[in-house]
């Protein structure tokens, strides 16, 4: 993740708040330094640092702090709050036209991965919307960049438009404007020139498109990777084209990640998606508050719950949901679940989204093998039908048989079953709504866990009342 280093710094800073009876000045303050160098060191804009270390001092010196039975929580809630603010609150979306198309201009520098998020987006629309979008080739001086976004919407099974030869972008996307009002296309996405810096031709050019368009969003792709630098683009571009909103890209590069936390700062423009992988399913909505929540450790299992619903069959997880309740989770159910995890992403990613684990000491090295998933598969392929119905027939000489069929050492496969069984366990009391289940788990005794599973549990709770009232409701 792109705020590792930024997360285990301010996390650092606040656990030696927590657990104090009372909170001094000098407490504040010497959190407040630790705070304000990681920010800066992530390559957080220094002004909007300035603005956010006077906040926090402000807010945690308040009555209401010192006066609070459990002042070292409070301020990681300030920290939390100040965190989701300067990212803008509340996640922003497309501005979407009254008639369809709604025209999307995507503008940035060379090496961004421009033309790749292109088809991010479109693949985005076709999942949340059952959108029939249009590309638009406007891209005509890097060299394949028209043949790149072709084979790109060849994947998608989405239109490119494009015309050999034709020297002039702005009449290329006119009459691409064209195609798609007489295709009742409901999205144009607009593939557009880069340069290696801002200069006058391309801003001109991009004027000029913007002229013709009349683009509802202007789109600024930033690459995370350049840390500051981003945000003097993401000025520079809103100068000149006003842009509506921003998508950062490489963000689970080796990042110091403070372009998210400056550039709606200093632009006042949201971040409408972030790009975390090569993959045309890599792009995600970007939550100002659950990013937070994942800077302090506390993870983020909304993200996670909707990874896993957007890619699991309604009532197959039901069916799951309900084996895992009557503890009949069987190893038949366990590969289908790992090959479920796979598609939500790498595993590593997916494990720090849960609370407690994102700066975990057994977590920090990790590198989940693909092989050692093909490893478990071909351990469960070796089992009889019967011993994967029921685990409990898994006797010495059995596992022995099964280690041979596999390939693979007894001692793994020794191993793989305990943890099979406890997670089988685990997720027993987790289904039956007791979140008990997830504090034996290493790092969930951490405060900024124990405030995210505080919060899981009441929103558990508040759920689970309203299910009551509709049931009593329904009679």
């Amino acid at each position: 993740m792109a705020f590792e280093n930024l997360s285990e710094r301010i996390q650092k800073a606040l656990r030696n708040l927590t657990g104090k009876g009372k909170i001094s000045e000098e407490d504040i303050n010497n959190a407040s330094r630790e705070i304000r160098l990681a920010l800066l060191e992530a390559d957080v804009n220094f002004k909007v640092v300035k603005d956010f270390i006077k906040t926090i001092k402000q807010e945690a010196l308040g009555k209401e702090v010192q006066e609070s039975l459990n002042p070292g929580q409070q301020v990681i809630k300030i920290v939390n709050d100040e965190l989701t603010k300067m990212m803008g609150e509340t996640a922003a979306s497309l501005i979407k036209s009254k008639h369809i198309p709604t025209i999307i201009m995507m503008v940035g520098l060379q090496g961004t991965g421009k033309t790749t998020t292109v088809g991010k987006l479109a693949y985005h629309l076709q999942e949340t919307e059952k959108a029939r979008p249009l590309l638009i080739a406007g891209d005509i001086y890097r060299p394949a960049a028209v043949d790149q976004l072709k084979q790109i919407g060849d994947q998608l099974k989405v239109p490119v438009f494009s015309e050999t030869g034709e020297k002039d972008v702005a009449k290329i996307v006119k009459d691409g404007l064209t195609q798609a009002k007489q295709n009742k296309n409901d999205y144009v996405i607009i593939d557009t020139a880069g340069r290696l810096e801002i200069d006058e031709p391309l801003m001109q050019e991009l004027e000029r498109v913007k002229v013709v368009a009349n683009p509802d969003n202007i789109l600024l792709v930033v690459d995370a990777m350049t840390g500051q630098a981003a945000t003097d683009v993401a000025k520079g571009f809103d100068e000149r084209l006003d842009i509506t909103g921003v998508i950062l890209t490489k963000l689970d590069g080796d990042t110091r990640g403070g372009a998210a936390l400056s550039i709606r700062a200093v632009t006042g423009k949201p971040i409408i998606y972030t790009g975390q992988g090569e993959k045309l399913t890599d792009l995600e909505d970007f939550h100002p508050d659950r990013m937070a929540s994942r800077i302090l450790g506390m993870g983020d299992m909304l993200t996670l719950i909707e990874k896993a619903q957007s890619d699991y069959d309604a009532e197959k997880a039901a069916k799951v949901a309900e084996k895992m309740k009557e503890n009949t989770f069987d190893f038949n159910d366990f590969v289908d679940q790992l090959e479920q995890v796979e598609k939500m992403g790498p595993l590593d990613q997916v494990m720090k989204m849960i609370p407690g684990m994102a700066n975990n000491p057994q977590l920090k090295n990790i590198n989940i093998d693909k092989k050692e998933i093909l490893h478990i598969k071909a351990i469960v392929s070796s089992m009889t039908e019967k011993e994967r119905e029921d685990p409990e027939l898994l006797n010495p000489s059995r596992r022995r048989r099964i280690a041979a069929g596999a390939g693979r050492p007894v001692v793994e496969v020794n191993r793989m079953i305990k943890q099979f069984k406890q997670a089988r366990d685990m997720m027993n009391k987790v289904t039956k709504g007791n979140m008990k289940g997830l504090s034996n788990l290493p790092g969930m005794d951490s405060p900024m866990a124990k405030m995210a599973m505080r919060r899981m549990g009441k929103k558990f709770k508040k759920n689970k009342k309203k299910r009551m009232k509709i049931k009593h409701y329904r009679g």
